[in-house]
């Protein structure tokens, strides 16, 4: 079969490019060894927000008192939450079946193997190998679960995020290794059923790429409902001989020993690059990687890469966007290059974290006179009235021109909020027009608009 674009993986970079192409009237077909949506889809975004969101309903439960409510016999059933986590995540994916179906995209099942001269070979479930051809190959086969050489994973003990989500019983006890998003998501929603979480960071602070001032209080909220944290350690080694895990950790004041059910490595992700003919065709790859030109082009023509394999943040809307990029490119449109520099993070924790630019210290760092501004959510309204007072929004400006150069948000709902601020930069809006922009009353979206007018010494609410 002869194509115009083939697409190798369908996660959110996968599936999106092929959309957007079949828009721009190309003939394409997706090649898929699981299931279409990818990681994010079935074993990442979707199933681990259903997850939290249940947490959340049940943390609403327990303190219902709160909201002058009356309830008795709360409980919570582990094996209906992880099945409602799983039917979310087939619901979407089928979802994704009809969106192909929809743009007239042919489907391949199998798993792939770019050859020179713009061909692939794919081999299905059988171990039938067919070839197809294509004047455009784009590479979008993701990333999984990074293993390293003290933790190796045994899907039982040590467990990755996969298994993290499928659990049929849930754990007394948990560490988990890392706390990046992934790390501290499943942290949060552990700690909610009841479960007793230590979170180890090798780095001197939790969600490390955050705000300082983010950190600070994402620990602190962490803490309160009981999760114990360790910064500047390390696992060096884990026992599973016995009914569960002892892991041996490295911490400033020495060695210690850790017991509990289940380790859940959150330690990133490694690029899923191996395997897949790069080498024979020749595109060059470094550190885990596929080096691109600014429009996803590798160093051979016809071919492209986009999404978890290629430098850049490994998020799903950074591989979709750059998917979009890469078609349109080809469709000779006048496309414009991705701005890195503007890409919104999330992490749907409990607090929320949200954040976009850069943060106080990487702005010091680069010299900027800096107008900061912080307005907490205790001064909200609309917090107060839900009661979700915890938190506060942060922006940074340029002082010299009034250049948004980052915002950093924890907090409820504050993944929703964060869009403001990346279209604001996206604009080159200025403090003084977000100050002057009405925000309606009551919301937490107010507190933007706060928070720069704290900067700019107008604040009104504090």
């Amino acid at each position: 079969m002869k194509y115009d674009i083939i697409v190798i993986g369908s996660g959110p970079g996968g599936y999106v490019t092929a959309i957007r192409a079949s828009q721009l009237g190309f003939k394409v077909a997706v090649v898929e060894k699981e299931n279409l949506g990818g990681i994010c889809l079935n074993w990442g975004c979707i199933p681990t927000k259903a997850l939290l969101k249940s947490a959340q309903v049940y943390e609403y439960l327990k303190h219902v008192d709160q909201y002058g409510l009356k309830a008795e016999k709360i409980d919570k059933d582990f094996d209906a939450i992880i099945k409602r986590s799983r039917g979310v995540a087939n619901g979407m994916s089928k979802g994704i079946t009809f969106l192909m179906k929809k743009n007239k995209i042919d489907v391949i099942n199998g798993t792939a193997s770019v050859k020179v001269g713009k061909k692939v070979d794919v081999t299905n479930s059988d171990g039938k190998v067919e070839e197809y051809s294509a004047d455009h190959i784009i590479i979008a086969t993701g990333a999984r679960s990074r293993e390293l050489p003290s933790l190796p994973q045994d899907g039982k003990k040590v467990i990755g995020y996969r298994e993290a989500l499928t659990l049929e019983k849930q754990p007394k006890s948990m560490i988990i290794v890392g706390s990046g998003a992934i790390g501290v998501e499943f942290a949060s929603f552990y700690r909610s059923m009841g479960t007793e979480v230590t979170v180890v960071e090798f780095l001197p602070r939790i969600v490390p790429v955050e705000d300082k001032d983010v950190s600070k209080e994402f620990e602190k909220a962490m803490k309160k409902t009981g999760v114990k944290i360790m910064t500047s350690s390390s696992v060096e080694s884990v026992d599973t001989s016995g009914t569960g895990v002892i892991a041996t950790v490295k911490t400033k004041k020495g060695d210690i020993k850790l017991e509990a059910d289940i380790l859940l490595s959150a330690v990133g992700i490694k690029s899923n690059i191996e395997n897949i003919g790069l080498e024979a065709v020749g595109i060059s790859t470094d550190r885990d990687k596929v080096l691109v030109d600014d429009f996803y082009q590798t160093n051979i023509p016809g071919y492209y890469a986009i999404g978890d394999i290629v430098p850049g943040p490994a998020l799903a809307h950074v591989a979709s966007a750059e998917g979009i990029t890469c078609v349109e490119k080809i469709a000779g449109l006048d496309t414009e290059t991705i701005d890195y520099g503007n890409i919104p993070g999330c992490t749907y924790a409990s607090p929320e974290i949200a954040s976009v630019g850069l943060t106080e210290e990487q702005a010091i760092e680069k010299g900027y006179e800096l107008k900061v501004g912080k307005f907490p959510f205790s001064a909200s309204g609309k917090a107060s009235a839900a009661g979700t007072k915890d938190g506060f929004v942060k922006v940074i400006f340029d002082a010299k021109y009034g250049e948004w150069l980052g915002c950093h948000m924890i907090g409820a709902g504050v993944t929703d909020m964060i869009a403001e601020a990346v279209l604001g930069r996206k604009l080159e809006t200025t403090g003084h027009e977000v100050l002057k922009t009405i925000h309606p009353h009551p919301t937490m979206s107010e507190a933007v608009m706060e928070a720069v007018a704290m900067a700019y010494g107008e604040v009104i609410h504090l």
